[in-house]
């Protein structure tokens, strides 16, 4: 509906106060042309909301502007209610306080006329928690994320799963992204996007200048191209036959690395996994004698080394 997306619009304005018409259509889901006449619909209700042109315009909304949160539907409240962090990375990012309070506010505007159903916030929790993973130590989120508003450079002392010690590098941070219960600095180097885990970070520097981020590019946009990209990578493709009632500990293990799966008539199914190195097949030991890789010949020859070192280690 209209009246909901111009809601949605100022709500959008109201946290970042400049958007271009681009990221408002990608964010609302609609043509640059809608955004447009939204923004002409709001200026014309008397909403201080304009449209700026030229390189570095974008629809703006007047610092000072408040959305009254009382024109809610039930519906939006619930939803706001469920949107965003759990409180443990509420917690983390150092919002715990200002997070419950807010849920208090929004809980005040809710209608109490209608008893017909329970509001959907008390039927459903959101833990962004990983099974059995510890908590993560590494930098403070908190104190990141302070720096992070400053809109600077940094030079983080990082290291990556493929070296044995932490170097210097600088970039040009976007925000973090928090996914699957851990924490992600999303920045670009050299003009191409990375992402960082926390967990690996050891220390960072603020720096002076500016950040230099790519023209049309987002947080929200750069977070989905790279999550996109590692989930889609192409690689070794391994096939393997896997007993049919270890499939869907397979799917749950695998994730987007299964890729098809095909029933056989002997009560096993044939999968396809991919990776994007042949050591990494040694994830399939887990299944044990459940599983067996038929192809290629070198995903072969890695199980067998694996399996044959590990038996080794319980001869007598």
């Amino acid at each position: 509906m209209k009246f909901q997306r111009l809601l949605s619009m100022m709500l959008l304005l109201q946290t970042r106060h400049r958007m271009t018409a681009a990221e408002l259509a990608d964010a609302l889901g609609v043509s640059v042309r809608t955004v447009l006449r939204d923004v002409t619909t709001l200026a014309d209700a008397d909403v201080p909301v304009f449209a700026e042109r030229g390189r570095y315009g974008g629809v703006v909304l007047l610092p000072g502007s408040q959305l009254d949160v009382s024109k809610l539907s039930p519906a939006e409240v619930d939803a706001l209610k469920l949107l965003g962090l759990d409180h443990g990375q509420a917690r983390q990012l150092g919002v715990d306080a200002p997070t419950r309070t807010a849920h208090r506010k929004l809980a005040s505007r809710r209608p109490m006329a209608d008893h017909s159903s329970l509001p959907l916030n008390e039927l459903v929790v959101v833990d962004n928690t990983s099974w059995f993973s510890p908590e993560a130590h590494g930098v403070s989120v908190a104190d990141l994320g302070r720096d992070l508003q400053a809109g600077r450079r940094l030079r983080i002392l990082y290291r990556s799963s493929a070296e044995q010690g932490a170097t210097w590098r600088t970039v040009d941070p976007y925000g973090l992204l928090a996914k699957a219960g851990r924490w992600y600095l999303v920045a670009d180097i050299n003009g191409v996007p990375r992402l960082y885990l926390l967990e690996r970070i050891r220390s960072w520097e603020s720096q002076p200048a500016g950040r230099c981020l790519r023209q049309g590019e987002s947080l929200a946009s750069v977070s989905r191209y790279l999550s996109t990209s590692l989930e889609n990578r192409s690689g070794i493709t391994v096939v393997a036959t896997l007993a049919v009632d270890r499939l869907d500990l397979a799917r749950r293990i695998l994730g987007s690395r299964l890729t098809g799966n095909r029933p056989l008539d002997t009560g096993r199914v044939e999968i396809t996994v991919v990776y994007d190195q042949m050591n990494a097949v040694r994830q399939l030991l887990q299944f044990g004698a459940h599983l067996r890789v038929t192809s290629p010949p070198e995903a072969q020859a890695v199980m067998r080394d694996a399996a044959t070192a590990t038996a080794a280690l319980y001869q007598d």
